[in-house]
């Protein structure tokens, strides 16, 4: 009896082996999100230490957003050649080795070399985790369990939000080094944790390995309690795409440029408002905005965004929810604009972050559900590609905008929202409970 890998996850549901998975991706994925938000915390404090200004030590962000593009685009790739599991312990390993090593970087030059190096293996990581987890899940349980991995990203924002905070209240020498080391250490703990992630049946089919394929499933199975396959069962590969099909090609063309251009555009937004925010509101807010109190708070907002989006992407659809928190984020950030107190300014980034997290929980769950196994690394990489240019852009667009005032430069931002959720109107699919073999 022919049984496709979906239909062989359906038959164990998903259990205690995803829950493993979720918590050392979700780990990683915690640290990833310090390491990128990390760039907004700690630029004061390297100007300060290595005699620079602001917008000089904002240059480790632009390096490692640099890195990202480089790891992604690389990676992903990589990944569908030589696997998943390999990638996922070259990436992760680096990013914990030049993690550590930054926190006690001398030289700046030296310290902008390793974020570089930071940035191509978060570049890497991001991607291919999201990859490999839609591969061990049932098609009925994928998107609202993609989202909460999504949702460790808020773990990783309130941690990095409070490290800041903790060491600007201890009056810290340098608190960029005390977020950095923050940063890395959850990485150094996934290394060991990883050692227990096998590789994706999917992609061990498309490799004609039958024998390891049926061991990783039944591994599956029983973790969750489930019976193992019969020897009447014989698992079916994947179809691979046909010769000179890729993620341009004729039959993904289209879907491609449109899930790729709202990447960019979400990208360029978020990276817009909150990596660049919290040197904007410490220094330039008003009343309660004016603290890492309410940094912390803004990161809070995002659980409840990741909350909905969980419960939208299997009630609702995939690409409605993505266009409803699309929306709700040009809200918030239109709001932004008109609020005439510092009341409704606070409000209306709570709402910002609450639906642009929202947004992203809703674009990892259907981006990887748009391609197949052997161009899911590939798409997921070039879609992380896509937004690393959007944070590489960002500061630049955000400093010419500022010129007319930071209320602009989010009105500018609720505009390229607006424009993405149009865009995805040409993404002409729906993934919710398909399988994606």
């Amino acid at each position: 009896m022919d049984m496709t890998v979906d239909e062989a996850l359906t038959q164990g549901g998903a259990g205690r082996f995803q829950q493993r998975l979720l918590g050392i991706f979700g780990l990683v994925w915690a640290a990833d999100a310090m390491q990128v938000l990390a760039i907004g915390f700690t630029a004061a404090s390297i100007a300060a230490s290595f005699g620079l200004t602001v917008p000089q030590a904002l240059q480790t962000g632009t390096l490692f957003f640099l890195g990202m593009f480089v790891g992604a685009t690389l990676f992903g790739r990589i990944a569908d050649r030589i696997g998943r599991r390999k990638v996922l312990m070259l990436t992760v390993t680096c990013d914990a080795i030049f993690g550590l090593a930054s926190v006690f970087a001398q030289d700046f030059v030296v310290l902008l070399a390793l974020r570089f190096l930071v940035g191509v293996a978060v570049g890497g990581t991001l991607p291919v985790d999201y990859a490999m987890m839609a591969e061990f899940l049932p098609p009925r349980n994928r998107g609202r369990w993609l989202v909460w991995l999504e949702g460790f990203w808020a773990v990783g924002t309130i941690v990095i939000a409070l490290t800041a905070w903790i060491a600007h209240l201890a009056g810290a020498a340098e608190p960029w080094r005390w977020v950095f080391a923050v940063a890395a250490l959850p990485a150094l703990i996934g290394i060991w944790l990883r050692l227990w992630v096998p590789e994706s049946p999917m992609y061990l089919l498309r490799q004609g390995d039958q024998v390891g394929a049926r061991k990783v499933i039944d591994r599956v199975l029983t973790g969750n309690g489930s019976r193992e396959l019969g020897p009447q069962v014989r698992l079916v590969a994947p179809e691979a795409p046909e010769v000179g099909e890729g993620i341009f090609g004729p039959r993904m063309r289209n879907r491609s440029i449109a899930i790729f251009a709202t990447w960019f555009l979400v990208s360029l937004s978020y990276y817009g408002v909150f990596v660049w925010l919290p040197s904007q509101l410490v220094s330039g807010g008003a009343g309660f905005v004016k603290s890492y109190g309410f940094l912390v708070l803004l990161a809070f907002a995002q659980i409840p965004g990741y909350a909905l989006a969980a419960y939208g992407v299997e009630s609702w659809g995939r690409k409605l929810t993505l266009q409803i928190f699309l929306l709700l984020s040009a809200a918030g950030c239109l709001m932004f604009t008109l609020a005439s107190t510092p009341a409704l300014g606070g409000g209306a980034l709570l709402l910002m972050s609450f639906a642009l997290l929202g947004t992203w929980g809703a674009l990892y769950a259907f981006t990887p559900e748009l391609f197949p196994t052997g161009l899911r690394a590939t798409g997921m990489g070039t879609a992380s590609a896509m937004a690393r240019v959007g944070g590489l852009i960002a500061p630049s667009l955000l400093g010419v905008v500022m010129a007319q005032g930071f209320g602009i430069a989010i009105g500018v931002f609720a505009g390229l929202l607006v424009l993405a959720a149009v865009i995805t109107l040409a993404i002409r699919t729906e993934t919710r409970n398909q399988a994606i073999g």
